[in-house]
């Protein structure tokens, strides 16, 4: 299975669990074998490459703002894309800059996913049986992908990707260690920085560089 036949399994998991008028999210980034692989939740109709007008890549967070702090402060994010980024509104991304911010995540060597690749209208919470129809096809991605480290965000995909009861607030910093197809895998989880969680991004950003520092130095 490749990267690409994923994606026809998450578009048939769109029309169950998403939106009708949505398309599904998929990844972006390096996918031979990067140093990170960061799992966010799932995407909503504020990226607007989930619109189905949209030609370009459907990659996570395009068209948005707040979460590119976040790489931007872990130093994971090149100066001027950053604040081009910032300056931008929602429908102001072209295709060409879309892939222009995707390569500069290519150099910086890292992989950005959703557990759940369904699309909603909205932020609405999600209950743990969707998510849990999409992690065998996370743990294949990273399986084809490889990574060095997986960065889990927030209590409820943490939870379910390591199939324990994870609270992100008693295990910060802590390596967790999963078999995915006869390899282990290091993940960590950290609080999820959008949304609800935005006043946790300093958590989040400190408990990324450590990470870094410890794994890469």
């Amino acid at each position: 299975m490749t990267l690409d036949d994923l994606k026809k399994e998450y578009d048939k998991l769109q029309l169950e669990y998403g939106a009708k008028d949505l398309d599904s999210i998929y990844y972006g980034g390096s996918t031979n074998n990067p140093d990170i692989c960061f799992v966010f939740m799932n995407p909503t109709k504020r990226i607007i490459a989930s619109n189905k007008s949209w030609k370009g890549i459907k990659s996570p967070w395009i068209g948005t703002k707040n979460i590119w702090d976040l790489f931007y402060n872990v130093n994971l994010l090149n100066d001027k894309i950053y604040k081009t980024i910032k300056s931008l509104k929602s429908n102001e991304w072209t295709y060409e800059f879309a892939e222009l911010v995707y390569e500069d995540i290519k150099k910086h060597n890292y992989f950005i996913t959703n557990l759940g690749k369904c699309t909603q209208i909205d932020a609405r919470p999600l209950p743990n049986s969707v998510y849990e129809n999409y992690l065998d096809l996370l743990l294949k991605e990273i399986e084809i992908i490889n990574p060095k480290i997986i960065i889990l965000f927030g209590n409820q995909v943490s939870s379910i990707v390591l199939n324990e009861n994870v609270s992100v607030s008693k295990c910060r910093k802590k390596k967790f260690i999963k078999k995915i197809n006869g390899k282990n895998y290091a993940f960590y989880s950290v609080y999820y920085p959008i949304g609800n969680g935005r006043f946790n991004i300093d958590k989040s950003i400190e408990d990324i560089k450590w990470i870094v520092y410890n794994e890469f130095r």
